[in-house]
């Protein structure tokens, strides 16, 4: 990563924070193919506490199911890659913290693992404030794995600033 891609993602998490932080939420976020990526992100900002809540890295399909309650079924049917998948991410990381809002992402970052219905790039985000309906997206990235999760994260976090509007 470059200066200027720093100098963006310290922006979009400074935006983010003060929209958080102005409306009095507290954020979560579930995270696969990021590895805990947006979590360490957002948490590099000082004071981040205040409107931070936790991360949820869920790596496998069984962390999904025990930490937040992703169900075998929606596995099965849709897979781990999907929006059904991220929707019920976000809305377990909703039901197991104090947070207002949730972020989710889960991805195929590479270099393998892809299919033809879902190739390496693929990533799907789920976005919710408590109470509120529930957005979802479904991207394509190009780029080797460490330019997918970058992407992934970066996408995550200008769609939270966009969410969370200038409330």
């Amino acid at each position: 990563m470059d200066e200027t891609a720093v100098d963006a993602i310290n922006a979009l998490t400074g935006q983010c924070a003060e929209r958080l932080r102005r409306q009095g939420y507290r954020l979560v976020v579930a995270e696969s193919c990021t590895g805990g990526w947006l979590a360490k992100t957002l948490t590099d900002l000082p004071g981040s506490s205040e409107w931070f809540d936790r991360g949820f890295v869920t790596y496998s399909n069984q962390a999904k199911q025990a930490m937040l309650g992703v169900t075998s079924d929606t596995l099965q049917q849709y897979g781990a890659v999907s929006k059904e998948i991220v929707s019920e991410m976000a809305q377990g990381a909703l039901r197991e913290s104090g947070a207002d809002v949730a972020a989710a992402i889960s991805g195929i970052a590479g270099p393998g693992g892809g299919s033809v219905e879902k190739p390496v790039g693929t990533v799907c985000f789920a976005w919710q404030i408590r109470e509120e309906a529930l957005i979802t997206s479904e991207e394509w990235f190009d780029g080797d794995r460490q330019q997918v999760r970058w992407q992934a994260v970066v996408h995550a976090l200008k769609q939270l600033v966009q969410l969370l509007g200038n409330g």
